[in-house]
């Protein structure tokens, strides 16, 4: 039985790390939507985004890990409810509020005003 030099591999490993991150996610919201998201900060725990919600702009479909959502404005927009119908999202300057992963994107967006949000996403 060969014994494993843990040690000889650790350049090895640490270069598969950092090209490991470096790829970008196919549903990138920086990559796919540039003209919504921006990066802000990025270490290996947590990516921060700033996304400006602007009327009748469709989002292109995009992805997420498990984030926190930080209102830097007073933002409302009418979404869809799942049943056909409509209801009114109320968010107030300062407001965080959780939101796990998702997939999502294709909407036309309503909004009274544009909006800028940080997301501060979980990597």
């Amino acid at each position: 039985m060969r014994k494993l030099n843990v040690v000889a591999l650790l350049p090895t490993l640490l270069l598969a790390a950092v090209v490991g991150a470096a790829v970008p996610r196919p549903l990138d919201p920086v990559r796919v939507a540039p003209h919504i998201y921006s990066l802000d900060f990025e270490n290996e725990k947590v990516r921060v985004l700033r996304q400006t919600v602007r009327n009748d702009e469709t989002q292109p479909l995009h992805a997420h890990p498990d984030r926190v959502m930080v209102y830097l404005q007073s933002c409302a927009w009418l979404e869809d409810d799942g049943e056909g119908g409509q209801r009114m999202q109320l968010f107030k300057l300062g407001e965080a509020v959780w939101a796990p992963a998702e997939t999502h994107g294709g909407s036309t967006i309503e909004v009274a005003q544009d909006c800028q949000i940080l997301e501060i996403e979980i990597l």
